[in-house]
């Protein structure tokens, strides 16, 4: 008799499965003890994307191996292609409009929101970032801490920026000249990859918070803190498209972002040698281009360096007097 749809998939994960995670059943299902004797497959997780809100897989169906920092595997993460890269900007265009238009008070509330949630899961992060950058974990947990305090940060700017980069300019003659910033769209950013979590939320943050959306590639080194990230941002009412992440290689994936005529600008924090490039193709479609600097310290105060190169200051004149 047929089995059932799940059977194929339990049976290869049966086959993977050291001696000590296999159950006792005889038929292939898992035997009666298989609960409470400390005997039982393990749950492995099956690493995805994160596009318009949803996990799919590369649309290549490739992925590639992931190590920590002594050389041991820790899992399989999935290889993006251009496709998934293009799919990712029409995600990342489509929610522009409706993030964009919501009141910084609501964006910053989503951004806490996200804050809330990976101080719920820090113990996974802390694990992520032992794994992935080789410290110790008063090291890693000090890390997570300041990247969920970087959300909390920006969550913060959300509601204010525009009062503080924006104001009334100085006009000769009978006329009110007032600029306010505007996000510029459509967001590229290349993740540092040697702080796989505190640099990705510190390059992803004050981009979403001043109203863009964000096509991200995280870490090719250490992608697995990205994709629970993702996880986190999926369940922080954040809407689909805002953020979009990309593991796979960099080679492969951002040089496309930066010549993707709706990528409206660039983050190059971890393109390493392939800034220059992408900068020359970015210029082909006037992109904004925030170039990678040498030993960025995470940790510091970021202000607001990372938030005004990605708004546009629209001015409106009006007439004053007599």
């Amino acid at each position: 008799m047929a089995g059932k749809a799940g059977d194929t998939d339990w049976r290869h994960t049966l086959a993977e499965a050291g001696p000590r995670e296999r159950p006792e059943g005889h038929d292939g299902t898992p035997g009666e003890h298989a609960v409470g004797d400390g005997a039982r497959i393990a749950v492995r997780r099956t690493h995805k994307l994160y596009l318009g809100g949803a996990f799919p897989r590369s649309e290549s169906g490739r992925s590639y191996p992931v190590t920590s920092a002594e050389g041991h595997h820790l899992a399989n993460a999935a290889a993006a292609s251009r496709k998934d890269a293009r799919d990712a900007v029409v995600a990342a265009r489509a929610a522009f409009d409706g993030w964009s238009g919501r009141t910084g008070h609501n964006r910053g509330q989503i951004l806490y929101r996200a804050a809330e949630m990976m101080e719920g899961r820090r113990a996974q992060f802390v694990s992520e970032v032992v794994d992935a950058d080789g410290v110790s974990g008063e090291r890693a947990e000090t890390l997570v801490s300041a990247a969920i305090d970087r959300w909390v940060y920006h969550a913060g700017w959300a509601d204010k920026f525009t009062q503080v980069i924006g104001g009334t300019n100085q006009v000769l003659g009978s006329y009110l000249s007032l600029s306010s910033p505007e996000p510029t769209g459509v967001v590229g950013i290349v993740a540092p990859p040697k702080a796989p979590l505190l640099g990705l939320v510190s390059v992803v943050a004050p981009v979403i918070a001043t109203g863009n959306t964000a096509v991200v590639v995280a870490s090719e080194r250490a992608p697995l803190p990205a994709v629970t990230l993702a996880e986190v941002l999926a369940t922080s009412d954040l809407p689909g498209g805002v953020v979009n992440i990309l593991t796979g290689r960099l080679g492969e994936i951002a040089p496309h972002l930066a010549t993707h005529a709706d990528v409206n600008a660039l983050d190059l924090a971890g393109a390493g040698d392939l800034a220059t490039g992408m900068e020359e193709d970015a210029a082909a479609t006037l992109k904004r281009v925030v170039r990678p600097e040498a030993d960025t310290d995470w940790t510091a105060d970021p202000g607001l360096s990372r938030i005004t190169p990605f708004l546009e200051l629209k001015t409106v004149w009006h007439p004053i007097g007599g």
